[in-house]
């Protein structure tokens, strides 16, 4: 082989080469732009799980808690012809903290955006537990009668009382007004993390 054959030859596998270097260069920036569309995507597909999370997998928060504490009054006497029978009456005052928790079912809550203004629909507010705290027991006054006993049915019935009232009690207190108020703020913090609140308003509304 002489100079002249083996020159093309070294011509000929430089431009191979070359070639081959610009094809892998190809494919090298080709796989990047899809790892960034891919990337891209899963970012979309996470800021849009991110826009449905907050309250809308909640379910029932309390956004409001009151503590009460009922006295109750047992008093109960045996009669005959609408007269108390001596030695038959039976009395309890005695006392217990209740703690009534107020809030919202949120997947009962749904909201639209209008242009820059973001509508909210809220449910009714509602009583969502009210829990006898056993460790505040006081007992103010217990007397009872051999000949008629406080039974347990009269006793349950007397602690579904004191829930009741705690409740009521607890509800002309403010206690649906602060579970309103408190549910407003919760829920301007969670379209606070989305939205630009300097750019949308929250407009809260009855259902």
């Amino acid at each position: 082989m002489n100079e002249k054959q083996k020159s093309n030859r070294l011509i000929s596998y430089l431009k191979k080469e070359h070639l081959l270097g610009k094809v892998l260069a190809g494919l090298l920036i080709l796989a990047a732009i899809v790892a960034v569309i891919i990337g891209i995507k899963k970012v979309a597909f996470s800021e849009n799980q991110t826009t449905k999370i907050g309250f809308e997998n909640i379910g029932e928060l309390a956004t409001q808690s009151s503590y009460c504490t009922q006295v109750n009054v047992t008093d109960s006497s045996k009669k005959l012809f609408g007269a108390s029978i001596p030695f038959t009456n039976s009395k309890y005052i005695y006392s217990y903290g209740i703690t009534i928790k107020a809030g919202y079912d949120f997947n009962e809550i749904d909201w639209n955006e209008k242009g820059n203004i973001i509508e909210v629909k809220l449910p009714e507010v509602k009583i969502l537990s009210s829990e006898i705290d056993q460790d505040s027991f006081k007992v103010y006054h217990e007397d009872e009668s051999v000949f008629n006993q406080v039974t347990l049915e009269e006793n349950n019935e007397a602690l579904t009382k004191l829930k009741e009232q705690a409740q009521t009690d607890a509800i002309e207190s403010g206690l649906f007004e602060n579970a309103r108020d408190n549910a407003e703020t919760i829920l301007t913090s969670f379209f606070g993390n989305v939205y630009d609140l300097n750019e949308y308003e929250i407009v809260f509304k009855d259902k």
